[in-house]
């Protein structure tokens, strides 16, 4: 399926910079698709990437399931409620990792500038082409295409003049979609959607808005930037900037990497001590997993918590040497989620990350590793 938006109703700020063709690309319920794919007795079926114990959590959900109402990031105990015939498959992250690579090549076909931001998803510049091309919505339709002939997988893409109105597109005809945002069309195209349909703004962002009569982007649109900063601080100018389609972030390809890491939103807001210590050891160990798999080695370990009220909290703490071993690594970031409790406020987000990298083998020039950790 393909759709253009409605026709142009506002001018953005862009234009002053020179309008570029971004294209988000965005694999169908990525894990999930590869187990149906490799086991043709789950095609059809509803089929979860994850844990099927009491602290299981659903890594990723086929359209099947989704039916459930099952998402990602939700307790496999919840999934399996909604859903009694779900069937739960164990995480082969090895497989996702050989077909989020050949997914890649297919982007570089056509362009250098490619962002990952974690396996099955990515953002492409195509101002310049390099196959001389010059049409973004006709280079979308062609990547597409030969991820459908190469992996047997679909994948949804949005094509627009900037990061955050791509991603928003490419979520707008799902599963298997296009869709296109023209030039002078972000504004209007932003407002008409629910604020739910933001990034960054989850269930629980989502309800506080509404109590305070913020349904829409034009509810969010009509809000000025003092006001939001009132009541969302530090994230009121993502928020102001987003209302009116603009993002003036460029494409980074081949960015230095600073950091391995990883972040999870839950789906519903944590408060006690053991259960935020039962999330933090499942991201330790995905984390830790990152870390290994590039024979990286760092000297800091930060640890990040979003409250409900959007506030960020961030802990940090430097050792003279690398990090040796997972034992040590788990055993710093414990001690900084200790050292914060108890929690002012219930967190709906919490990110580990190990920095102060050293330059070797697992560190050289690649895309960074510390996008949503769409493993859990």
């Amino acid at each position: 399926m393909t759709s253009t938006v409605p026709s142009p109703t506002s001018d953005d700020e862009e234009a002053a910079l020179g309008l570029r063709k971004i294209i988000h690309v965005d694999m169908d319920a990525f894990f999930a698709s590869v187990e149906q794919r490799d086991n043709p007795d789950l095609r059809g079926r509803p089929v979860a990437v994850g844990g099927s114990s009491g602290r299981g959590v659903v890594a990723a959900a086929s359209y099947e399931a989704r039916k459930f109402g099952v998402r990602s990031a939700m307790p496999s105990l919840t999934a399996k409620r909604l859903c009694p015939d779900l069937i739960f498959c164990k995480a082969r992250f090895d497989a996702y990792a050989e077909v989020s690579q050949q997914i890649r090549a297919i982007f570089l076909d056509f362009t250098p500038h490619v962002e990952p931001l974690s396996l099955d998803e990515a953002y492409l510049d195509v101002t310049e082409d390099l196959r001389g091309i010059g049409s973004a919505t006709r280079i979308a339709e062609l990547i597409r295409q030969r991820i459908r002939e190469e992996t047997q997988l679909t994948a949804s893409a949005g094509v627009s003049y900037n990061k955050f109105l791509a991603k928003l597109a490419s979520d707008q005809n799902k599963p298997d979609g296009l869709c296109v945002i023209r030039p002078g069309q972000g504004a209007a195209f932003v407002q008409s959607l629910p604020v739910r349909r933001f990034h960054g703004i989850g269930p629980r962002g989502a309800e506080k808005m509404a109590r305070l009569g913020i349904e829409t982007g034009a509810d969010l649109a009509a809000r000025d930037i003092a006001w939001l900063r009132g009541h969302f601080g530090s994230f009121a100018d993502y928020l102001y900037r987003a209302a009116r389609g603009i993002d003036l972030r460029p494409v980074r390809a081949n960015r230095i990497r600073k950091s391995i890491g990883g972040e999870r939103t839950f789906f519903e807001d944590i408060s006690s001590g053991q259960a935020l210590r039962e999330a933090l050891d499942n991201i330790i160990d995905i984390v830790w997993d990152r870390i290994a798999e590039k024979d990286a080695r760092g000297r800091t370990v930060t640890l990040k918590m979003k409250y409900t009220d959007f506030q960020l909290s961030t802990r940090a703490r430097s050792l003279s040497q690398p990090i040796k071993d997972k034992a040590e690594f788990a055993k710093v970031a414990r001690a900084l989620l200790d050292e914060q409790l108890p929690l002012p406020l219930p967190i709906r987000l919490m990110g580990l990350t190990l920095s102060s990298l050293e330059r070797d083998a697992g560190t050289e020039e690649r895309p960074r590793d510390d996008a949503q950790l769409s493993l859990l």
